[in-house]
């Protein structure tokens, strides 16, 4: 174990290439499990998430094996079972994804109430409508054991556009016999990713980026090889931490139609960036001025499934707020604990108002004073890190377990870019 110490008030400058996006990564290696054959992914972040997931994997009997940095090769030609070990099912919500794959492969799955982030009610009732609906039983009582004869394909509605259970549903869906609908599915860059792999397989899917999703079950899948995008998320992370210390950065390896939705938000702080092809540089000089809305209105950064501005980005976008000039309404809809980490920026000198559990009203700018933290979860840890390189003083940051959970290797890539952060081991 151990934690950050962070000198802040130095702006970061220089480059740092984007990690592999850990939301396609997971679905993506739960999907290998599809076929018999070898699969290979390429640019799988080194974090613990994946980590897991792949511990997951050969806990099944699966041969996983790491042929160069970045890229795993997993051959499911056997399974030795199909219970998810309780310890690694506890650490990560993810662990889910293996429900469909298991049902499709074998007819059965079994696994603990998966673990993860604590931002809130993270509810599993879509992927037991979805799995239920292509045939599937739950039992319920202390574990999840899911059963099938035989998956059909079926006409699905989703409840609500869950990633994971979009993400469930499909790979149950492709071995299933004749043809299933997804409608109100999700439809973010990851679960694009998963359907590119799964098509490459030589799943029938089509709809892909769409909110209805057709899929044409086959017999069977084979192995294929697959890369995994760029991480936005991390990437809207730097672009924040850039702006909020005002320094400059360059982003390589960036998908510019990944980025529109960001752009939007971003811009309403008054912070802007430039893409020249895979390029993204986040120039010294922002205006870092609210820009209200028509009538000089407080403008409200709100988050919403695909192509909506990012859940995940909405911790980061508090912290930075607080750096610019006028106030911003910030408006988290999907989980009501995510916003509750505010209190730790208010004792640093945010000058934010809680109104409830989904929003905040932010003012700045203001000077941070240092703090010792506690993450509560991936983003709100590093909108913490944020917070505590803009801060004067110093920081101390305890649970970054929970940080490195989503990014890759970050003390280093921060200090390449003039961060003042080390990690101090701690008992």
């Amino acid at each position: 174990m151990h934690e950050y110490i962070i000198d802040g008030g130095y702006p970061i400058r220089g480059s740092i290439t984007a990690g592999g996006n850990k939301n396609a990564a997971l679905p993506c290696i739960a999907a290998a499990l599809l076929t018999e054959e070898s699969v290979t992914l390429h640019n799988i972040p080194d974090i613990e998430d994946t980590r897991v997931m792949l511990d997951i994997a050969r806990s099944f009997g699966a041969d996983v094996e790491c042929v160069k940095n970045h890229s795993w090769k997993i051959t499911a030609n056997r399974f030795a079972n199909t219970m998810i070990p309780p310890e690694l099912s506890k650490k990560i919500r993810a662990s889910i994804l293996f429900a469909g794959p298991l049902l499709a492969r074998t007819g059965r799955a079994e696994m603990l109430p998966p673990g993860g982030d604590v931002i809130g009610r993270r509810r599993l009732d879509t992927h037991f409508l979805a799995l239920t609906e292509l045939g599937a039983r739950v039992d319920i009582n202390g574990k999840f054991v899911f059963y099938a004869d035989a998956l059909k394909g079926a006409d699905i509605f989703l409840d609500e556009m869950s990633v994971t259970a979009t993400e469930n549903a499909v790979m149950a869906a492709v071995l299933a016999k004749g043809e299933t609908i997804i409608s109100n599915a999700a439809s973010e860059p990851h679960i694009q990713t998963l359907c590119a792999m799964l098509v490459s397989m030589g799943a029938k899917i089509s709809g892909i980026g769409s909110n209805i999703l057709r899929i044409e079950g086959v017999e069977s899948l084979h192995g294929c090889e697959c890369t995994i995008g760029p991480d936005y998320m991390e990437i809207g992370s730097f672009i924040g931490l850039a702006a909020a210390t005002r320094g400059s950065l360059t982003i390589e390896g960036v998908n510019p139609q990944d980025m529109r939705p960001l752009r939007l938000g971003f811009s309403k702080l008054g912070i802007a960036w430039n893409i020249d092809g895979t390029t993204l540089t986040v120039p010294e000089r922002q205006e870092l001025k609210v820009n209200g809305d028509i009538g000089n209105s407080t403008p409200k950064i709100d988050d919403a499934p695909w192509p909506g501005f990012p859940p995940d980005l909405t911790s980061i976008m508090t912290v930075v707020a607080t750096q610019v000039e006028g106030t911003v309404l910030i408006f988290e809809k999907m989980f009501e604990s995510r916003m509750f980490f505010v209190d730790k920026l208010i004792n640093m000198g945010a000058c934010i108002t809680l109104c409830d559990p989904h929003r905040a009203v932010v003012s700045g700018p203001r000077i941070l004073h240092g703090d010792h933290l506690v993450s509560p979860d991936v983003r709100a840890g590093m909108a913490m890190v944020i917070a505590a390189m803009t801060a004067h003083g110093q920081s101390r940051i305890s649970n970054v377990y929970q940080i490195e959970r989503g990014y890759e290797h970050l003390v280093e890539r921060l200090q390449s870019v003039g961060a003042h952060i080390t990690t101090v081991d701690v008992e």
